[in-house]
């Protein structure tokens, strides 16, 4: 093979690395893969901890400045930062710590998380209702920038003969004739419950 520095010599060494299992590059790779997904699951774990508690006490989710700089950053990135504050698997993997393209910080990450919360909510309240029937309340109204949406309620008896009523959701619509809200009821209705579940439904339309 001649001198440890020859080219030959250096082949043959790297050629017994590769055959060594905890050492191969596809074993490296695999274990560089699961490090990165756990990191993930951590990251993502913490982030649905962030939205839930702000959905739950119905606080904002932005602020203003959320620069490092900032000291109010807004209560989203201020709870993630108070959870991972003694912690620190969480510490290591999020905000500043996290890959830049996976932060899991940014508006539309919230707002799939929100929506995700907003359909298992609802698939509860339709598991809650069952084949049962219900009543429809819709109240339509324009926002401040002159926008009409409309709130759904449904009002049904649970169980145990308690009448509840359980707010859906609010749906952005082009106008309040009668064919455009049942359109609006139509897509709300679609993935969980059927209009021919509703009884005695009212609309409640503003006249101003």
């Amino acid at each position: 093979m001649g001198e440890i520095q020859r080219s030959h010599h250096k082949a043959e060494e790297k050629c017994h690395l590769l055959l060594r299992k905890n050492q191969s590059i596809g074993e490296v790779l695999h274990k560089q893969t699961e490090l990165e997904q756990s990191n993930y699951e951590i990251r993502l774990r913490a982030t649905i901890r962030s939205c839930r508690f702000l959905l739950k006490n119905a606080l904002p989710f932005r602020g203003h400045d959320e620069t490092e700089k900032s000291n109010n950053k807004g209560l989203f990135i201020e709870i993630l930062s108070l959870i991972r504050e003694d912690n620190e698997k969480i510490f290591n993997v999020t905000l500043e710590n996290a890959p830049k393209n996976e932060k899991l910080t940014s508006p539309t990450i919230q707002k799939d998380i929100v929506n995700c919360f907003s359909k298992e909510i609802i698939k509860s309240i339709c598991d809650e209702i069952g084949k049962d029937v219900s009543g429809i309340l819709v109240d339509e109204s324009s926002d401040v920038s002159k926008k009409e949406q409309m709130t759904i309620v449904l009002r049904y008896v649970n169980r145990l003969g308690i009448v509840k009523e359980r707010f859906i959701g609010v749906v952005h619509v082009l106008d309040t004739s009668s064919l455009t809200l049942k359109a609006a009821i139509d897509t709300v209705f679609s993935n969980n419950l059927t209009i021919d579940q509703v009884r005695n439904h009212k609309i409640f339309i503003p006249l101003i």
